[in-house]
């Protein structure tokens, strides 16, 4: 896929059919994990999330990439802005394709312009690239339903999670005539962490 650079109140008209990124968005460009500067990644991720510790999960996601996929966003200037973490799973006892969407983090100088959501939309496209069905998050439910995530209950997480987390765990079907799946989501070993899930 060929990636282009998206100006100030532009978006690609694959992610208008699904959605739009707000006007005041500054010019991007999202790219594959290749091109991301681990360094960088290191970098981001302590500034978007000052009380979590997410470097431990996000390198050994990295070190995985026949099951991860990681996007980057960068600014005019080529600073890492923004990244996102696609991890290919299935569900368990059959074969289907599913994917798990996060962690997300957007630099806290350029949040509320559109960045996460440019990551969003464009890891729905890689996902449905790869031939997912199915793609799941365990997130803030008011912010995740933007895109059409829904509160799932036919597939459950590899862990147990606590009760009052429920709606917090979601998924969008990504093909026009997606086959129901229903079973536990088997997940690659880095997320393979009870505490992950609690």
């Amino acid at each position: 896929m060929v990636e282009r650079t998206l100006g100030k109140g532009e978006v690609e008209s694959s992610i208008l059919s699904r959605g739009t990124i707000p006007r005041k968005a500054h010019k991007m460009h999202i790219y594959k994990n290749k091109e991301i500067d681990r360094k960088a990644i290191d970098g981001l991720y302590p500034l978007a999330f000052p009380n979590e510790d997410l470097l431990s999960l996000l390198n050994d996601l990295l070190d995985h990439p026949d099951t991860v996929l990681s996007l980057g966003a960068k600014n005019e200037q080529g600073n890492l802005t923004g990244h996102a973490i696609i991890t290919f799973c299935t569900i368990k006892d059959c074969n289907t394709k599913v994917a798990l969407l996060g962690p997300i983090a957007v630099h806290p100088k350029v949040q509320k312009q559109g960045i996460g959501s440019a990551l969003i939309y464009k890891s729905f496209e890689y996902i449905k690239e790869e031939d997912g069905i199915e793609v799941y998050v365990l997130g803030d439910p008011a912010y995740y339903s933007r895109f059409g995530f829904a509160q799932c209950g036919h597939t459950t997480p590899p862990y147990e999670i606590p009760q009052e987390w429920a709606p917090a765990w979601q998924f969008k079907a990504l093909q026009d005539k997606a086959q129901t799946v229903q079973g536990q989501l088997s997940v690659p070993k880095p997320w393979r962490k009870p505490k992950l899930w609690a």
